[in-house]
């Protein structure tokens, strides 16, 4: 993996209070415990230095996957903005060439939102993979599955686990197709329909 950090986090462990987002060069500060209310700012003196270097290095890192950056980023630095930064970390992304590295904390709820933008930000959409392969259970044929809600149902189960009040719950990614509660699909491990 080559790492591509876009956050920089304000204070460490229990001092943890917020990220300074490299691609828009501001900070956001939870003012809660749970992480739940917060405020867009501008970067703490303390970390304007860093701040100022991890931009310049982001840009220097992801500048080779869009033209457009790079003539920007080599004629002035300061005219890069934000919009191209993002385009060129997709496009990096998507290509599997870096990985944008977050900071945050899962059990504050602190930089949980900047993920969710960044996943919609910079991962790929069900549209933008080849559609996926596999073989028929019965004819063993190989066959493909676009992403679309009109192909027949795949779907991989990942996870089993049993619930105390609901039952056995399965998790599963959808590759094509649709289901709705109480639909049978066929388990194809062992050849049985299961609701």
């Amino acid at each position: 993996a080559r790492p591509v950090p876009i956050h920089v986090p304000i204070g460490a462990e229990e001092n943890f209070s917020g990220i300074v987002d490299l691609v828009e060069l501001k900070a956001i500060v939870y003012s809660n415990t749970l992480g739940t209310e917060f405020a867009v700012e501008d970067i703490p003196s303390q970390l304007a230095d860093a701040a100022h270097a991890g931009h310049h290095d982001l840009i220097d890192l992801i500048a080779e996957f869009d033209d457009e950056l790079m003539e920007t980023y080599l004629e002035d630095e300061g005219s890069v903005t934000p919009e191209m930064i993002r385009r060129a970390l997709r496009k990096g992304t998507l290509a599997g060439e870096i990985t944008p590295v977050l900071a945050g904390s899962a059990f504050k709820n602190k930089g949980v939102q900047a993920l969710l933008d960044a996943i919609v930000d910079y991962l790929p959409s069900p549209l933008d993979v080849p559609p996926v392969q596999g073989l028929d259970p019965k004819s063993e044929a190989e066959e493909s599955r676009p992403a679309d809600y009109d192909a027949p149902f795949a779907a991989l189960a990942f996870k089993v686990m049993s619930d105390p009040y609901v039952g056995k719950l399965t998790y599963f990614r959808v590759y094509s197709g649709q289901v709705k509660a109480g639909d049978r699909a066929l388990n194809t491990t062992n050849g049985n329909t299961e609701r």
